[in-house]
């Protein structure tokens, strides 16, 4: 039987479900300044990706970079929701949103 199918589509399950807190978190804390954190570790990924023999593991780092660049989007999204009332502002950075 060949399991990479199914190995894959659970780590990619767990690792979205992993990155919606993450995003959530990060822009709460920091903002959207901290792109530039999810482009880094997302090339990184992607690049330790291409170099790994074993297709389960290289598959997942891929996914894990896919997600980290995908998070770049969300959290311009999520300042949006927050502008929207939809999640928590951080009243520390109460100068950072428009409203």
């Amino acid at each position: 039987m060949n399991y990479i199918g199914l190995v894959t589509a659970v780590a990619t399950f767990f690792i979205i479900g992993l990155f919606h807190p993450i995003v959530i978190k990060a822009e709460y804390y920091f903002g959207t300044r901290i792109w530039w954190v999810f482009l880094l570790f997302g090339l990184l990924f992607i690049a330790c990706s291409l170099f790994i023999s074993n297709s389960i593991f290289s598959t997942i780092l891929g996914v894990i970079g896919c997600s980290c660049l995908w998070s770049i989007l969300e959290l311009f999204e999520q300042k949006n929701r927050v502008q929207k009332g939809w999640f928590p502002m951080n009243p520390k950075r109460k100068g950072c949103y428009n409203r």
